[in-house]
């Protein structure tokens, strides 16, 4: 490297530029990956080798269900690009790191809240039961639950919720992306079923775009009618009222 850098030649020299930046970019990001595995290794250390992170999608959108995943992986799991799946630009990246994901992981689950559930109970608790359904859908026990920023009531389980936990700890991260990915391909499918109010573009969050199809064409069946947008559309629409 020394020597590229050397040589009078200046193509040369900017082939040692450009893999200068390619190691200090690898190397960034392997340093990166070990603090995301920090929980992971204390619980390594203590005796636990089946840690599942749980994760959930969709508790602010107007419309469709919220839905949770739970992920074991393989101890000392490095996966480049791996983060908590909001800091995922690209539709794409998360979609290729959910299916890397769970070609490699131990095991994984997701679970649902129905949006009628959602109504029931709101949507804090329907989060939880979400959650809760991805652990019990998985076909390996865990002995050890890392969970986004709470705790799973009525789970026999021990656990730890990590504040920012997606962005903290490998496990939930793969558990955020894999419930993202998961919920935006049902809210595609839904735009397919509903065309005309965008649910494959803002899938379900109460966009500007959102708020106009709503308000034009009223609400559906999929829209949570105990949020203050859809209960006050379902006012100015109420022969609607017989979907619910």
């Amino acid at each position: 490297m020394t020597a590229l850098e050397k040589d009078p030649r200046k193509a040369v020299r900017q082939l040692a530029a450009n893999l200068r930046r390619r190691t200090l970019k690898k190397k960034t990001e392997g340093e990166r990956l070990n603090r995301l595995n920090r929980y992971e290794r204390a619980l390594w250390r203590s005796g636990h080798r089946c840690i599942a992170g749980v994760d959930e999608a969709g508790m602010a959108p107007l419309a469709g269900p919220v839905v949770a995943a739970a992920v074991i992986l393989p101890p000392r799991y490095k996966l480049p690009g791996l983060d908590d799946s909001k800091k995922i630009l690209s539709e794409q990246k998360r979609k290729q790191l959910a299916h890397q994901i769970k070609q490699d992981a131990v095991c994984w689950s997701v679970g649902r809240a129905e949006v009628e559930e959602i109504d029931s109970i709101n949507i804090y608790h329907s989060g939880l039961l979400a959650m809760r359904r991805a652990v019990e859908g998985l076909h390996h026990s865990p002995d050890f639950i890392l969970v986004d920023a709470r705790t799973i009531p009525h789970c026999p389980w021990p656990q730890r919720g990590i504040v920012h936990g997606d962005a903290l700890s490998a496990s939930i991260a793969a558990a955020s992306i894999i419930a993202k990915t998961t919920r935006d391909d049902f809210m595609a499918e839904m735009d397919i079923l509903y065309p005309g109010y965008g649910f494959a573009s803002h899938k379900g969050y109460p966009t500007s775009e959102h708020l106009k199809a709503l308000k034009e064409k009223g609400p559906l069946p999929i829209h949570r009618r105990t949020f203050a947008p859809v209960r006050e559309t379902l006012a100015a629409y109420p022969r609607q009222k017989i979907l619910f």
